[in-house]
């Protein structure tokens, strides 16, 4: 049953990820003017910057557990995130955050079972179906599922700009998604 679930949970987390992104960028040390517009700034992204992120990653997830264990400064946390994007290859935390928020709307859409790019929208489909045609999974779990996946499918990422980003993160996805805590593959 597992190895069912496993797949429907993996990418509900991808598509999720690209919603707490926002929120944590938004949160952590963006500025009132990127707080107040939730659309992304979408780029198109390159080989340093995924690069930079991949390697940035512990080191941020680092500085957020810090800060859930033991909470600080908002003036420290800050600049432990600038000072951790800037060491790895970013102009400040605002373009890491950016480029972390586009690697999060492509991978939104990628199938993790084939790892190939399908869109947002016809995942959460695949999903929906996965989840309605599992005999296995306990009518609670699949109410909960279901109810999250729908409403996945209401407010789905925005559509990827940069359609070269999707060849970009396709030839990087296995170290993308272990870095951005989707391990359970």
């Amino acid at each position: 049953m597992r190895k069912l679930i496993r797949p429907i949970v993996t990418a509900l987390y991808i598509a999720c990820l690209a919603v707490a992104n926002c929120v944590m960028s938004a949160d952590s040390a963006a500025t009132q003017e990127q707080a107040a517009s939730p659309v992304v700034k979408q780029i198109a992204l390159t080989k340093k910057q995924i690069e930079g992120v991949i390697s940035a990653q512990k080191e941020m997830d680092e500085i957020n557990e810090q800060v859930s264990e033991k909470p600080k400064p908002y003036l420290i946390v800050a600049e432990q995130f600038e000072n951790a994007a800037k060491k790895n290859g970013f102009a400040s935390y605002d373009e890491y955050t950016n480029v972390v928020e586009n690697i999060s709307i492509v991978l939104a859409g990628f199938d993790p079972t084939t790892k190939k790019f399908i869109g947002s929208e016809a995942l959460i489909k695949a999903q929906i179906a996965q989840v309605q045609a599992n005999k296995q999974m306990p009518p609670e779990d699949k109410t909960v599922a279901l109810d999250e996946l729908n409403a996945a499918l209401k407010s789905p990422p925005p559509p990827v700009e940069n359609k070269g980003n999707i060849d970009l993160v396709a030839a990087y996805y296995n170290k993308l998604a272990e870095a951005m805590g989707n391990d359970q593959q």
